[in-house]
């Protein structure tokens, strides 16, 4: 992992008195009128989303432990860690071990992959359950070997922002990208521009929306020259977007953390954002950033009519800034009387810096005992796992003007009075009330609570170790993405909004059906190739991703693809894919199937011939065999491709039917 931002931008604090808000200034600012009428940025909360974790096993193509681990081949550890707050995982199906001892409750200490889809559409639905209204997906240089798996995040994000009514749009950060000024145009054209598709996707005043966050930083990291960064700035206007300029904080100035010369890159944004972590630590820097930064920049933005969305912080848990919510309500009053165009939550997840909002532990019941993290009641002030959650979307609640304006802060730490010691009683009656090839339906009777029952966890039990694979606010919970005629074993739990877990629920067993027509089974199967280039490697094309690909040596025909399944089973048919953007051009390869039960001798079961691959109907063709043949390894040979001299495939799907 790069250096963060904080450790970035630190050096670059200008040592400014700090002041107290004058009376004349205790009144919403006015005088800057927004340039835009409201849309999925202008009157709306906008939260930083990174989505860059991953671990050892989670299948991401990077398969490390992805800004976890300051040695990513290794699990985190505290002599091996990049974090310094501690999420709460309770509500994700799917964690992985780590090298930390065990939680003060004495849980396994365990982590989160941003590659699980559950993780997005999880973190997605507290968005939605706390009105935030936008996500902006931060993008750094993908031309790496984080290219692939980035490639992957940005699909993961537009099914959970779809799923939860929540809007998303790409936040390119251009930080040690000494290629930026190509490169971001090649990436925007061939693989972001399709997710504006979408009608998830963020647009404002009928553009869809980017951000460039980087440009006139007085930094090593991001060398560029105003005349580069007008260039891509208005290479993206003339795309038909709408362009947001993630700045420095002392951008009207042109000194401090700003370098000089940059006024016409400013000014050619459609809306900015200035940065803001490391700046401020408590109220008394708020209020005296509201004088000598919000105001006059607002001044500025309304007289050259650009949207002004300046940043709110919940504060470093590390730092001991938060003052249980304080700290960041005064931020939300400051920009809210000042009249701002937006608002952005510098950040959602960055568990990394510890100004995240996403749900974190609570107390040292929630943290590794060996850690050293302090959790959201260090100053003795007891804070649920959603408190910041809670508190941004008052914050948005004060700014499309749903609450009135107001100093003090209208937010609980914790709901359900507090000091709930009492946990809830165990669920009852667990059964199953139906199950398919791939789904178990569950039901339970209610537990009960002293205050009240928040929801319940869903765990699948496997050799004495329980493993969540969902939770629900119900008394019903269908259980997916199971393997066809495999057993497995449920219980539940109940929990209140004190933490307090019930003893879990009496067992069920049930076996899945058998194998379904429409069961693909080469997906998440180990693959083999004859070649690869780049970062293209055959994972991509059996990860469930459309946008990643496999592709081969290039000017080298043949080439395959191969994919294990695990065991000689019955192949009826194989669909192959390419990306669905349009920017891949219609095309047709000449491609042979084969199978194999061994590995090592192969047979033709499907002559070649050429298939097209058209974006108009989805990029992708079927291979159906002549009769039924059994095989566990379908290999797929490439002799021609008309659009490019390589085999290439996003996706291979092997069926029995």
């Amino acid at each position: 992992m790069g250096v963060t931002r904080r450790a970035l931008l630190q050096a670059a604090l200008a040592s400014t008195a700090v002041g107290t808000v004058g009376a004349a200034q205790t009144a919403l600012a006015g005088g800057a009128a927004a340039a835009s009428p409201p849309g999925d940025v202008v009157g709306k909360i906008t939260v930083g989303y990174q989505g860059w974790f991953a671990c050892i096993g989670d299948g991401a193509p990077i398969n490390a432990w992805w800004h976890w681990s300051a040695n990513a081949g290794q699990a985190p550890s505290p002599s091996n860690t990049t974090i310094v707050a501690w999420p709460d995982v309770r509500e994700y199906t799917r964690t992985y071990p780590t090298g930390y001892a065990a939680l003060g409750n004495g849980q396994p200490a365990t982590l989160f992959s941003s590659y699980d889809q559950q993780t997005v559409d999880t973190q997605f639905l507290w968005m939605q359950q706390n009105n935030i209204d936008t996500a902006a997906l931060q993008r750094f240089n993908p031309t790496g070997g984080e290219g692939p798996t980035r490639d992957a995040m940005t699909a993961k994000v537009r099914t959970a922002a779809e799923a939860h009514g929540r809007k998303f749009y790409i936040m390119y950060d251009v930080s040690d990208w000494t290629t930026m000024q190509s490169d971001i145009k090649t990436d925007w054209t061939n693989k972001m521009k399709a997710y504006t598709a979408s009608p998830a996707y963020a647009t404002q005043n009928g553009k869809p929306v980017v951000c460039i966050w980087g440009f006139g930083f007085a930094d090593n990291q991001r060398p560029f020259t105003p005349a580069a960064c007008l260039d891509v700035l208005n290479w993206f206007k003339a795309q038909g977007c709408y362009v947001i300029g993630g700045v420095p904080t002392w951008w009207r100035t042109g000194d401090r953390d700003s370098r000089p010369g940059f006024s016409d890159v400013y000014h050619g944004f459609h809306m900015l954002s200035p940065w803001m972590v490391g700046r401020i630590g408590n109220t008394a820097d708020a209020d005296n950033f509201y004088n000598v930064a919000t105001v006059p920049d607002m001044a500025e933005c309304a007289a050259h009519g650009i949207d002004y969305q300046p940043c709110v912080l919940p504060g470093s848990v590390t730092g001991r800034q938060r003052a249980h919510g304080d700290f960041m309500w005064r931020q939300f009053y400051n920009m809210c009387r000042a009249g701002v165009q937006g608002i952005y939550i510098s950040m959602f997840d960055e568990y990394n810096e510890g100004n995240q909002i996403a749900k974190t532990a609570e107390s040292q019941a929630f943290v590794p005992t060996n850690s050293g993290f302090l959790a959201l009641d260090e100053d003795g002030t007891a804070c649920s796992s959603d408190y910041y959650l809670r508190l941004t979307g008052d914050g948005g609640r004060m700014l499309k003007g749903q609450i009135a304006l107001t100093p003090t802060r209208p937010t609980k730490p914790v709901l359900g009075g507090g000091g709930d010691t009492t946990p809830p009683t165990a669920p009852g009656s667990l059964h199953a009330t139906g199950h398919t090839d791939t789904t178990v339906a569950l039901a339970w009777t209610a537990a009960t609570d002293n205050v009240a029952v928040t929801g319940y966890r869903v765990l699948e039990v496997s050799g004495g170790t329980s493993t969540q694979v969902g939770s629900t606010s119900g008394t019903a919970f269908t259980v997916t993405g199971l393997a066809p005629a495999s057993t497995h074993t449920f219980d539940v739990v109940a929990f209140d909004a004190a933490g307090g877990t019930s003893q879990p629920s009496n067992q069920v067993t049930v076996t899945t059906d058998g194998t379904s027509a429409g069961t693909d089974l080469a997906l998440h199967k180990p693959t083999s190739e004859s070649s690869h280039t780049q970062v293209y490697g055959s994972g991509n094309a059996v990860d469930g991703d459309q946008n990643s690909y496999w592709e081969s040596a290039n000017n080298a025909f043949p080439q395959w693809i191969q994919v294990d399944l695990g065991g000689a089973t019955t192949v009826k048919r194989v669909v192959v894919d390419l990306p669905p953007s349009a920017a891949w051009a219609t095309r047709s390869q000449t491609i042979a199937v084969q199978g194999s039960t061994d590995g090592a001798s192969f047979s033709t079961l499907l002559a070649a011939a050429a298939r097209t691959f058209d974006p108009a109907t989805g990029n992708t063709t079927t291979l159906v065999l002549p009769s039924a043949a059994t095989a566990r390894h379908i290999r797929l040979v490439f002799t021609a491709n008309t659009g490019w001299p390589a085999g290439q495939a996003s996706g291979v799907h092997v069926f029995n039917a």
